[in-house]
């Protein structure tokens, strides 16, 4: 009758006793030795405030995060902006070059194209002449590249078939499929009116033409940055203009692609740039003191890693020796403090962000971009880093317990759901694509579907695929009805379960007291407040274990 008692009773003292039993296997086992054992795992688990109870010890690293979070707040907010004149000057300048090189162009055309022999002769014209006439065309700083004194020439390539004879009312025809290639380089040396490459002995065979691409380079330099005390960089826009006509159905469809490339300016001069050069050096000098700042935490967070794994190595020896226990897997990753890790990639990143933006401000480097992604994961990064010190409290605790608890699971059920998500995929983009342009390419249609899984674009994704072939039309209506009834009704309520459930579960291992593993009850055992005064002697632990390190 007293087992079934202490079989279904609910105090943790007796389940603790019931599950892990210690007593045991430790009648020879000196029990000073376990108490001071427990008692340094449960101070190396402690919060820095219980720490600081303990052994008078402040929280330095907590204090550092805090000044750290400001700090790389402060920086990102500043190269941010910096960042978006960088990103606005690009776009508009890819909008002037549409306006300035496209005849007819308007902002909101997205199917640009000509139909007619002579509309493509007039667009390549007008081409070459608005290239010829740029300087007193353009109203901004906008000028051909140089190269020795000499201006970049203008390239017009055509690309078509070598041979091809195509009779379509006779539905014959005769093709070499080998591709050949014609260029003809035009130099601005002079401004002309009505330039026509008719006279440049420059002809087109549509029946045999791929496609007509024309090469300019355009060099600008964006001078907004000087009002906002930050060197101007010099900016070419390599520029291409394709008049496609792979498929051959009488549409040439027009673009204009920009690969933009970012330099430091050769030679410049700023009148009164005395204030400039103050304002640069207190930028500089603030990104050196993040720097210092975080490779002092990084040097923190490493060095409590590795206290922690040297921990943990004690206490497998510890429980091998006293108990003849193996330490699983879950209680030896107790010891890996992932936040810690997380701190480190932040402040790596941060640190080789920082360096980059020094560069990027004393126009040694010019990547934007790459700076950008740096310095805002590491941002991210630091900001989630938050979530640990309000782990110590219950209430937030218990949220974050349950991410962790519930991560396993989660990558479980979401490797079962993006298979079903991709059959999708493969499927729409194949039957659905020729018919509806939201499924033209594999990446339009995971973006659909993930777009009809939030309730998003649904009427139209119906409505566009009207008027289509009656078997076209009623596989897209089984095809959306399935996918939005399996994932919106089932996967995402079987997700919001399966979070749900570990929720309840952390919640009422909390309210009851039951430890999570064997670490956590072992160190239960240890009653001993951190006010008590007993954590203040660290030299006795290795002292117990070590004696001879201690004599010597």
């Amino acid at each position: 009758m007293a087992d079934q008692d202490l079989l279904i009773t609910s105090d943790p003292a007796a389940r603790l006793k019931q599950d892990y039993q210690w007593t045991a296997a430790t009648s020879n086992v000196d029990h000073r030795v376990v108490d001071h054992f427990r008692r340094k795992l449960k101070y190396f688990f402690m919060s820095p405030c219980e720490k600081y109870h303990a052994r008078g010890r402040k929280p330095w690293k907590l204090m550092l995060q805090i000044l750290k979070i400001l700090l790389i707040t402060g920086q990102l907010v500043s190269f941010g902006l910096s960042n978006e004149m960088m990103v606005t000057f690009k776009e508009e300048n890819i909008k002037t070059l549409k306006h300035l090189f496209l005849k007819g162009y308007e902002d909101q055309d997205k199917n640009y194209a000509v139909y007619t022999s002579k509309e493509v002769y007039a667009h390549i014209n007008y081409i070459i002449n608005q290239y010829m006439n740029l300087p007193n065309l353009t109203v901004g700083n906008h000028a051909y590249e140089k190269n020795d004194g000499v201006s970049t020439p203008l390239s017009l390539c055509q690309e078509f078939y070598r041979h091809g004879s195509i009779s379509p009312g006779n539905d014959t025809f005769d093709i070499d499929p080998f591709i050949e290639k014609e260029c003809l380089s035009i130099y601005p040396l002079a401004p002309l009116k009505d330039a026509a490459i008719q006279d440049m002995n420059f002809t087109l065979d549509f029946k045999r033409l791929l496609s007509v691409k024309v090469y300019l380079i355009i060099k600008t330099i964006n001078l907004q940055t000087v009002r906002h005390n930050e060197l101007p960089d010099c900016y070419a826009f390599r520029t291409v203009i394709l008049f496609d006509n792979t498929a051959h159905s009488g549409r040439i469809k027009i673009s204009l692609d920009n690969h933009v490339q970012i330099n430091v300016c050769k030679d410049w001069n700023i009148s009164g740039s005395s204030d400039k050069d103050y304002h640069l050096t207190l930028i500089l000098t603030f990104d050196s003191f993040i720097i210092l700042a975080c490779l002092v935490s990084l040097i923190l967070c490493i060095r409590s890693v590795l206290n922690g794994l040297q921990l943990q190595s004690e206490y497998a020896m510890f429980f091998q020796k006293h108990y003849q226990k193996t330490v699983s897997m879950s209680d030896r990753l107790e010891f890996v403090n992932g936040w810690y890790i997380l701190i480190i990639i932040s402040d790596t990143l941060t640190i080789t962000g920082s360096v980059m933006k020094i560069g990027i401000q004393t126009k040694v480097l010019t990547n934007y971009d790459v700076c950008s992604i740096l310095l805002g994961t590491s941002t991210m990064f630091v900001w989630i880093g938050v979530l640990r010190y309000l782990g110590f409290f219950q209430k937030y605790n218990i949220l974050i317990l349950t991410l962790r608890a519930a991560f396993p699971n989660v990558i479980r059920f979401l490797t079962c759901a993006v298979m079903i998500y991709l059959s999708y995929c493969f499927c729409g983009w194949i039957v659905l694509g020729p018919h509806h342009e939201n499924f033209r390419t594999f990446n339009m249609v995971a973006d659909c579907l993930f777009s009809l899984i939030n309730g998003d674009e649904i009427y139209s994704t119906f409505t566009k695929l009207r008027g289509k072939k009656y078997l076209v039309w009623l596989f897209s209506r089984v095809y959306v009805y399935t996918f939005i009834s399996l994932f919106t009704y089932m996967v995402l309520s079987l997700f919001i379960a399966l979070i749900t459930d570990t929720y309840e579960t952390i919640k009422q291992q909390q309210q009851e007291g039951i430890p999570a593993s064997e670490l956590q009850a072992f160190i239960m055992e240890c009653k001993d407040l951190p006010a008590s005064g007993k954590y203040n002697d660290p030299e006795s632990d290795s002292c117990l274990f070590f004696p001879c390190a201690c004599c010597s």
